[in-house]
């Protein structure tokens, strides 16, 4: 009997000294230096992801934008690695040294068509310019920010450990991370943190689609198309044949799965029979297993129309990223980060702007709330399909969390004009900068309980599977480094 009470006081104790620990742990989180160093640097990163915004470039031409971004972590103290994977503008950071080595990926790459000055009504900087769409330009900033912060935390307490930055280039279509996944840069990295701009803040738990993206290019025969088309055999009959296949298979294919295409050279001039052509297809799916089926369906279409034609055709894969690998420990620590950091609040001046936004969108104010809250964790959900992420290549190698903070006005839809006026100004920067406190938090706690890495490590071998095999979907090519050049 006298045992039996030992052991249950015992218990006691160590409970009641682990939630005393969590309690001060939690009441002291936000004190800590990494913390200080944000708080103190709201000007550094304002700047910083101001003078990307102004300076917006596409996939793999993100010279300036990378650049920014390794020159401040040179200032810092990290040591950089550039031009990474046969990719110019990628780069690997490093600070610290030995166990556990926590990863952070940063984008830095703009969309075409998006230039848009920072106020609530469409004012393009230059028409037909590019722009920070998807708020890249505070995606790696507050990646680069958080890590940091990290690493003052590194330094002031002694701690063992390393972060790295992968600066991965071209995410919009280019896939860079998948080169770098394929090259190894992520071999010894315990767990990937990322992020990114949303309307909202909260943890994402969805898979997204994988995605293949293809080009399909028909030579045929230039004839004059008046005097003597029978000479001529048509490279765009062969893409329109090919198109019009593609959209009478959509009736059956799974639901969830997707395709889209623009025809981006269907020849000069209208009495010239096309003798050259050129259609560039997405193909998305929940599953690898699934797209793999519909990107050999689109494939014989492909075939199938250039018979038809007496066309012929070549295919080119230009990328491919893998579904995102969930991890539920990971979630759930971030989860807890997420609510200690809290939303963004607007001042007057944002409010206003925000309010404005809102207002030509059709919505009610009310929605403006969203920003200050935090989403509660949800559960896994299978994807009903939607957009795609390299992201998902790392996460399928790596134990990888991604998490979104508040940059965007509620209601604006991706890749708008509305995020690259909200995502350039102080809003976005007190995104970013909520980002960063989550990325050090995290990171504290990965750094000091080994154990949560463990848990991650577990729960991502379980998903995955003991006889996974990494195999990119963008097979063997070097890095398509010119996708975004107008041809």
């Amino acid at each position: 009997m006298k045992k039996i009470v030992f052991i249950v006081l015992c218990v006691s104790v160590v409970f009641s000294n682990v939630y005393a620990q969590a309690e001060e742990s939690e009441g002291n989180l936000l004190e800590n230096v990494s913390i200080e160093y944000l708080n103190g640097s709201f000007n550094t990163y304002d700047q910083l992801q101001k003078t990307i915004w102004a300076n917006p470039e596409l996939g793999f031409l993100e010279y300036k934008s990378s650049g920014f971004l390794q020159d401040h972590l040179k200032e810092k103290g990290f040591t950089v690695e550039p031009g990474v994977a046969g990719m110019p503008t990628a780069f690997v950071a490093t600070y610290g040294s030995g166990n556990p080595v926590i990863g952070i990926l940063a984008e830095f790459d703009a969309l075409p068509g998006l230039s848009q000055d920072t106020v609530p009504y469409v004012k393009p900087l230059i028409e037909g310019g590019n722009g920070h769409g998807c708020g890249h330009n505070v995606f790696g900033v507050g990646s680069v920010a958080g890590a940091v912060a990290i690493k003052e935390w590194l330094v002031s307490n002694g701690h063992a450990g390393t972060v790295k930055v992968f600066g991965t280039p071209a995410e919009e279509g280019g896939g860079g991370k998948v080169y770098m996944v394929r090259e190894g840069f992520f071999d010894g990295v315990d767990v990937v943190l990322d992020w990114h701009p949303g309307t909202n803040n909260g943890v994402s738990v969805g898979s997204g689609t994988a995605i293949q993206m293809v080009d399909y290019t028909f030579h045929g025969v230039a004839a004059h198309a008046a005097g003597n088309p029978d000479k001529g055999r048509s490279a765009l009959d062969g893409v329109e044949a090919m198109n019009y296949m593609v959209n009478l298979l959509r009736e059956h294919i799974p639901i969830t799965s997707r395709i889209h295409y623009v025809i981006t050279n269907g020849g000069e001039a209208p009495n010239v029979v096309p003798h050259y052509a050129k259609v560039s297809y997405y193909i998305r799916s929940p599953k690898r297993e699934i797209l793999k089926e519909l990107a050999e369906w689109v494939g014989q279409a492909a075939e199938g129309a250039a018979k038809g034609t007496q066309t012929t055709v070549t295919s080119e894969i230009i990328s491919g990223f893998y579904e995102k690998l969930h991890n539920e420990k990971l979630a759930e620590l971030v989860q807890k980060n997420l609510e200690l950091v809290g939303g963004v609040a607007y001042d007057e001046r944002e409010r206003e702007f925000a309010e404005a936004i809102v207002k030509g969108l059709n919505q009610d104010i009310s929605t403006l709330k969203e920003v200050q809250e935090i989403k509660p964790l949800e559960e896994e959900k299978p994807s009903l399909g939607g957009g795609s992420s390299d992201v998902g290549d790392v996460s399928w190698i790596v134990p990888t969390i991604s998490f979104r903070t508040a940059v965007f006005i509620p209601g604006s839809a991706g890749h708008s004009w509305q995020n690259v006026a909200s995502g350039g100004s102080t809003i976005g920067t007190k995104g970013l900068l909520n980002a960063a406190k989550v990325f050090s938090l995290t990171a504290i706690d990965l750094y000091t309980n080994p154990e949560l890495i463990e848990a991650a490590k577990t729960e991502f071998e379980e998903r995955r599977g003991k006889d996974f095999t990494y195999v990119p979907l963008l097979g063997d090519r070097a890095p398509a480094l010119d996708y975004r050049m107008k041809k």
